[in-house]
């Protein structure tokens, strides 16, 4: 086996949103994003990772990474994505994925939240992703220490726990309009809304149209709407999709988490199973289109636009299953010669 490469995307902007404003949502400061890089290259080291990528960002946490990188320490060979220019926008994330795609990253860490990890997807090809939370709305990505992650994402890169053992496949919706193609890990959702504006989604009474690839009770954003009244699992091959309506207008109403410390009341007027593969019309002439919780495409009037479930979504690591199958081969331990002993 030759080198051995994984690769490490830090959002600085994951957790700025309006939503930390009008909900007190978390926010994950600069200095805690480096720390976990920083965990996440010590568990690299002692899953014996030969090299990591990590990506640079204006926000201040590639360099405290640097810093710490010039007092030493116990880590695998670490280079900084900087060929590309920095911008300040989703573009420093694709680039810096599409770079250690190129290098021959076997898995691809992701800090930031769904936005983040949405336009890593877009770009990491068949290499798998491990997205970690760092976001406002976390849905998509897991809330996991970086050092287990570390130590699941070193072990498959470096090959010694089988990918196709511990990772799947996962749905993605797929938005096509007349001058773009995005997809979304989430949702999507039409917004009488003509303008983007902020980004982030934390008023649902414009929203007519809304499109999950997975619904669980317990999640929190838009997908929580049908969470509550069609759940669907994210192992299923299906997703649902809901026509929204005002509320003291349609026959239910769901009170649901669509941020952290924010419950809003959604009026919803019908549901239904997404098939894959099934194109639907968007009633979205002159709206905004939103994805994972964050508005993206404005439509002109009679702009007409398309969504579809799509089974061939990027890679995604599961950590529990990738450390059961770490302590299964004993990967993480030794013996010892008094052990040996207890054995005879």
């Amino acid at each position: 086996m030759g080198e051995t490469v994984a690769g490490i995307v830090a959002n600085p902007a994951s957790g700025r949103d309006i939503r930390r404003l009008v909900a007190q949502a978390s926010v994950f400061p600069t200095a805690e994003k480096a720390n976990m890089v920083q965990r996440l290259l010590a568990a690299f080291a002692v899953a014996g990772l030969d090299r990591a990528l990590v990506s640079t960002d204006l926000g201040g946490i590639s360099a405290a990474v640097l810093r710490a990188l010039g007092r030493g320490g116990t880590w695998p060979e670490v280079d900084f994505c900087e060929d590309d220019p920095l911008t300040g926008t989703a573009a420093d994330t694709t680039n810096a994925v599409r770079r250690m795609v190129e290098a021959g990253a076997g898995v691809i860490v992701v800090l930031g939240g769904d936005g983040t990890a949405r336009v890593a997807a877009a770009a990491c090809e068949d290499v798998p992703i491990l997205a970690l939370s760092t976001g406002t709305n976390n849905v998509f990505p897991q809330m996991r220490e970086a050092t287990v992650a570390g130590l699941a994402a070193g072990l498959i890169a470096t090959g010694q726990i089988d990918p196709d053992l511990v990772t799947h496949r996962v749905s993605v919706l797929e938005v096509v309009t007349k001058a773009r193609r995005e997809i979304a890990l989430v949702d999507v959702c039409v917004s009488l809304s003509r303008h983007i504006g902020a980004r982030a989604l934390w008023d649902p009474s414009s929203l007519t149209e809304l499109y999950c690839t997975f619904a669980e009770p317990d999640g929190i954003g838009l997908s929580s709407v049908p969470g509550q009244l069609c759940p669907s699992p994210r192992s299923s091959p299906d997703g649902v999709a809901l026509q929204l309506g005002p509320v003291g207008e349609t026959p239910f109403v769901v009170h649901a988490p669509i941020a952290p410390g924010l419950v809003r009341p959604v009026g919803v007027k019908g549901w239904g199973v997404l098939r894959p593969g099934v194109r639907v019309e968007l009633a979205a002439a002159g709206g905004v289109i939103a994805l994972d919780g964050e508005r993206e495409l404005e439509l002109k009037t009679g702009e007409s636009a398309f969504v579809e479930l799509k089974p061939d979504g990027p890679w995604v690591v599961d950590v529990r299953a990738a450390m059961a199958e770490a302590a299964r081969k004993g990967l993480l331990r030794t013996e010892t010669e008094q052990g040996k002993e207890r054995r005879r």
